[in-house]
């Protein structure tokens, strides 16, 4: 009998490829994308072409407004950074981090899959090119995976124990992109922008762009989205 996986589907190239991932384990997939209160909507469309390509068994878009508590410059009225070094970004935490966001996505896909009876969960999160966000480390996701298997009926009631998936925690963004290509992940798809245009053109300039061109660039690959 196929698995089930509940697979956390941003529309960016780390989720995309976590799916492709996935898939490739021989899950059935059920993807879920969370419309958080981003500043732009570019990433749900992304998500759905990602979700389309991969032919998931389930995509689903659940809304929850982060943006009513603010404090992120993803969600509120505050300049995304622009044009930093590397090193930068790997010192202290962006004002792009959406306070407790991965928490909040991944209780989420964790109230799904219960529902599934899936007791795997996949998330695209990585620490290596995690731009100092606090809720992409190991540590973090250990506690949890204890925390979704002491919070839930299926898991008390040992008919279901959840595992939570984070394919991607130990690799660079060129690894990444590398398996992307071998499992056929279809980059053009995606969307990783933190500030596009109001086409949804990349900027090149964010963190995220940064990131995203300086692992196709070690990969090997041309990056197939435009910039600005």
């Amino acid at each position: 009998m196929t698995k089930r996986a509940v697979v956390l589907l941003s529309g960016g190239l780390d989720s995309a490829t976590t799916a492709a991932i996935a898939r490739s384990e021989g899950f059935e997939l059920f993807a879920l994308t969370v419309d958080y209160g981003q500043r732009h909507k570019h990433e749900l469309a992304a998500a759905e072409r990602v979700a389309r390509a991969l032919s998931v068994r389930r995509h689903l878009v659940a809304a929850v407004d982060l943006s009513r508590f603010g404090g992120s410059a993803l969600t509120d009225r505050i300049d995304v950074p622009k044009d930093r070094p590397v090193d930068e970004m790997a010192s202290g935490i962006p004002v792009t981090y959406v306070p407790a966001r991965n928490t909040v996505l991944l209780s989420l896909a964790l109230g799904w899959a219960e529902t599934l009876g899936a007791g795997d969960l996949f998330v695209g999160v990585n620490a290596v090119d995690y731009s100092g966000y606090p809720d992409c480390r190991p540590e973090f996701l250990d506690k949890f995976a204890e925390l979704a298997n002491l919070a839930t009926k299926a898991a008390v009631e040992g008919t279901l124990r959840f595992v939570l998936h984070a394919p991607l925690i130990d690799m660079t963004k060129a690894q990444i992109i590398r398996r992307g290509m071998e499992l056929g992940v279809d980059y053009r798809l995606t969307h990783t922008c933190y500030d596009p245009d109001e086409r949804g053109t990349a900027c090149g300039r964010c963190d995220a762009c940064r990131l995203r061109l300086r692992g196709f660039t070690e990969a090997g690959f041309s990056d197939p989205l435009d910039y600005v």
